[in-house]
């Protein structure tokens, strides 16, 4: 099997297992950012393709617990760890890129540092996720059905963090600059919650 047979095969598979089905969006234009972000940046697309479509596979329902105490204390990040070398060999990826995929998935989160430009790029991408329209829209659906967003504070909490913390720790310039638009309106959202009393 070629290298890029197993795109659309893995693209079925998590359809298959995004629960809820909303999660399932984010993979796709999570993947179209790695491709602004990596303009002018040589690096392995394939690795950088699984990478973006496993690294959330330990957050749905049915991979995850769903014991609350279990959940509090459950590493995501490892699961997809665990599960992508068994994934990707099944669907035909070709094996010695695997550790590649793996590792960037370790690295994937605004906390971990990259050790390759594919690491980078995933994790760049995957902090404007967290800022912008899709930020806001990603956050909101989880009040009352995360443990963690019981109320409209608590997401707003999550969101100011977001705008404070994350833009500083974007690595590429090409990250920056589309960061820029995303914080703009993340910002003027959340003065609009403010002004109308949604976070108290």
């Amino acid at each position: 099997m070629q290298s890029k047979d197993f795109r659309s095969s893995l693209v079925e598979y998590i359809r298959t297992q995004a629960n809820p089905v909303d999660k399932f969006s984010h993979q796709t234009r999570l993947y179209e950012l790695t491709r602004a972000v990596g303009t002018g940046q040589q690096y392995d697309d394939d690795i950088v393709f699984a990478a973006v479509w496993l690294h959330d596979l330990g957050v749905f329902i049915g991979h995850r617990p769903k014991n609350p105490a279990e959940l509090a204390a459950w590493d995501c990040v490892a699961y997809a760890m665990e599960k992508t070398p068994e994934v990707l060999v099944h669907l035909g990826f070709p094996s010695e890129k695997i550790p590649g995929v793996v590792e960037v998935i370790r690295t994937h989160q605004p906390s971990a540092t990259p050790l390759a430009i594919e690491g980078t790029i995933v994790r760049d991408a995957d902090i404007l996720e967290q800022l912008g329209a899709a930020a806001i829209l990603r956050t909101v659906c989880k009040i009352g059905r995360d443990t963690r967003f019981q109320t409209f504070p608590d997401a707003l909490v999550v969101l100011e963090k977001n705008a404070a913390t994350l833009p500083d720790q974007l690595k590429l310039p090409a990250s920056r600059q589309l960061a820029e638009p995303r914080l703009r309106l993340l910002r003027m959202f959340l003065d609009a919650a403010r002004a109308e009393g949604c976070a108290g």
